[in-house]
């Protein structure tokens, strides 16, 4: 649906609550070390969300750059929730009247919402990408291990990030990615195009690192077909994490991990 251009990274210079970034290693860690830890406590964190119910809202807005006021807008509220069968399920609570008129949303766009701007990197996705350390950053209250992720390959019908990825030097969870998803649909007549985004995660029961805010904004420029540019800026919220209170255990790779039993590196069951 959407391209963005031209957008500055916001964390490619100093900014409040960003540290300088010290591109030395951690004594006694290498690169890779780094990755494999994080990624494999990912995994671990991707099977609890999997546990949880929660609710998102979606806000996209296009913007009139002569009065600097909204002009369309889609809107909607989802609980993530269980059904009675187990199974995972959207309920929408609130939708009002969409009112785009200069963008539409498209099946990727959604698909992108549920599954791509909460990004994960997991020990299953890291052959997918090349990632390379850049650094140690303070972020806010957080210090952070900095890198950055590219697919290897793009490969047809696949949709992957793109961008720079803030992970906890304690908890090795990603706290902050910035970045887009890639490829955009460059074709003319068939544009299906997505905008840079960042997103922010908060510590949930004290111990899983889940998405809680993302947002993009900047001009999108179409082809004078599609409409020109565009100022167009969204929110996704996530809140009101619970978990799913079953009699079933959460298990990962043969590891009991329910009520926090992680298991690390060694394959141990830690709290």
């Amino acid at each position: 649906m959407f391209l963005l251009a031209s957008v500055a990274n916001p964390y490619a210079s100093a900014q409040e609550g960003f540290g300088p970034i010290d591109a030395t290693l951690p004594a006694g860690l290498t690169s890779q070390q780094i990755v494999d830890k994080f990624a494999a406590r990912e995994s671990v964190f991707d099977v609890a969300r999997r546990n949880y119910t929660w609710q998102r809202s979606v806000k996209v807005d296009t913007i009139n750059d002569d009065t600097n006021k909204v002009d369309g807008e889609y809107y909607e509220v989802t609980d993530i929730v269980f059904g009675e069968d187990g199974k995972r399920a959207e309920h929408v609570v609130f939708a009002p009247q969409n009112t785009l008129q200069r963008v539409m949303m498209s099946p990727a766009d959604f698909q992108d919402i549920e599954h791509r701007l909460p990004f994960i990197l997991t020990t299953e996705d890291l052959p997918q990408y090349d990632i390379t350390y850049v650094g140690r950053q303070h972020v806010d209250e957080i210090d952070t291990y900095v890198f950055d992720a590219k697919p290897k390959v793009i490969e047809k019908n696949h949709r992957y990030f793109q961008g720079r990825v803030w992970v906890d030097q304690q908890d090795f969870q990603i706290v902050l990615v910035n970045g887009k998803n890639v490829p955009d649909d460059l074709r003319k007549g068939h544009e299906d195009l997505s905008p840079p985004f960042t997103t922010y995660y908060g510590q949930v029961d004290g111990k899983y690192w889940f998405p809680i805010y993302t947002k993009a904004e900047g001009i999108l420029h179409f082809g004078l077909e599609g409409g020109g540019d565009v100022h167009l800026r969204s929110v996704v919220k996530y809140t009101d994490y619970k978990q799913f209170h079953t009699s079933s255990r959460i298990i990962y790779n043969g590891q009991d991990i329910t009520n926090n039993k992680t298991p690390d590196d060694s394959g141990k069951q830690t709290k």
